[in-house]
């Protein structure tokens, strides 16, 4: 009798660790970004959050037009629904499912994002008058897509993710995520300076700033530009807060998104990795 007590105690005792453990290591939230401007509410997982804010960041680069965003954007959602996939009709890999036999690229090369949105724009960029264009008319120039129309159907979407990411709506783009650890800001500057150019920035210790100049409008929407991308790129790159203007937003709260702060600059971008 007491072998069989010891028995079931022992079980009972396994059980509850199995659940804890199991306990521990579930979400804590779902993961998901989002935009919302206007009426429009743009949501995406967090490798479309990535990949949409580093076609932003490219376009900022570049001195593209957020029209220029929004029409990458919408033309990745119809390929490739903003994956960086490796497989697609023949020999199309990528978040625009460029083609190697068709001259954008090695396959390798083409599963860089930052070479496939750079080739796209630089495609785009061609086309004489591509901003007064309808967006899906400027995607199919330069996709040449068998569905010409189809790029259309995410254009809502597209102008809200260009409108937020590009920083023209402030706040509007957040992304709840679970913190995944500590990372450093060395790598976070080395990749918004990868994304935005060569930007100033400072460190010290496990916080980083990207301070701005320039008209108060520029600064502003420049700021949030970088914002926003830092934020849909948190959890990649194991960021903690971000504050900028009045808002900050952190990894622990990521539920609540942008919050008030009086902690935080109206020129210099703010973000913590620790």
């Amino acid at each position: 009798m007491k072998l069989r007590w010891l028995v079931v105690c022992g079980l009972v005792a396994a059980g509850i660790l199995v659940a804890t453990g199991l306990r521990d290591r579930a979400p804590l939230r779902s993961e998901y970004c989002v935009a919302e401007v206007g009426d429009v509410r743009a949501q995406v997982d967090l490798e479309q959050g990535r990949w949409a804010s580093l076609m932003a960041a490219i376009a900022q680069e570049r001195g593209l037009s957020p029209r220029a965003t929004t029409i990458a954007i919408a033309t990745a959602f119809q390929e490739s629904k903003i994956h960086n996939i490796d497989y697609g009709d023949r020999d199309s890999v990528g978040l625009f499912q460029q083609r190697p036999s068709q001259g954008w690229g090695t396959v390798e090369q083409i599963m860089n994002p930052h070479y496939a949105i750079g080739r796209f724009y630089s495609a785009l960029a061609k086309i004489k008058g591509y901003e007064s264009m309808v967006i899906t008319e400027a995607a199919q120039k330069v996709q040449r897509s068998g569905f010409p129309t189809a790029y259309a159907q995410h254009e809502p979407e597209a102008r809200a993710l260009a409108s937020a990411l590009r920083g023209y709506s402030p706040a509007a783009f957040t992304c709840q995520i679970n913190p995944q650890g500590n990372s450093s800001t060395q790598v976070v500057v080395e990749d918004v300076q990868r994304a935005f150019g060569k930007i100033e920035s400072g460190q010290d210790r496990d916080n980083a700033r990207f301070p701005l100049t320039g008209k108060p409008a520029d600064v502003k929407a420049r700021g949030w530009a970088i914002a926003h991308y830092l934020v849909g790129n948190a959890s990649h790159l194991g960021i903690t807060t971000v504050k900028f203007e009045t808002k900050q937003w952190n990894a622990e709260r990521s539920d609540l998104g942008w919050t008030k702060t009086d902690d935080a600059d109206p020129d210099i971008v703010r973000v913590s990795t620790n």
